[in-house]
């Protein structure tokens, strides 16, 4: 260990909770005080989805409905590209 001023042992000594980075590892951040998670993934003031979560509905474009008919819409072009094919 280096011999500079800074005191680092209460956050090496924090908690790690062992959520995976876009990398595929842990991540090493410390958790926030009072919670289970860091601040990056959740542990923050605000951070997360609001509750009953509207914002997943404000387009629609997740839907079941509107995925069933994009995959309609994908089997008949496939299938209009077949006959194309065919056609030749």
């Amino acid at each position: 260990m280096s011999d500079h001023g800074r005191k680092t042992g209460p956050m090496l000594a924090s908690p790690r909770y062992g959520a995976e980075t876009r990398c595929g590892g842990a991540c090493h951040s410390p958790a926030v005080s009072g919670r289970q998670r860091c601040r990056m993934h959740g542990g923050a003031k605000g951070s997360g989805a609001p509750k009953e979560n509207r914002n997943a509905c404000k387009h629609g474009r997740f839907t079941r409905e509107a995925m069933a008919e994009r995959r309609r819409i994908w089997d008949l072009l496939g299938e209009a590209r077949e006959l194309l094919r065919e056609m030749k």
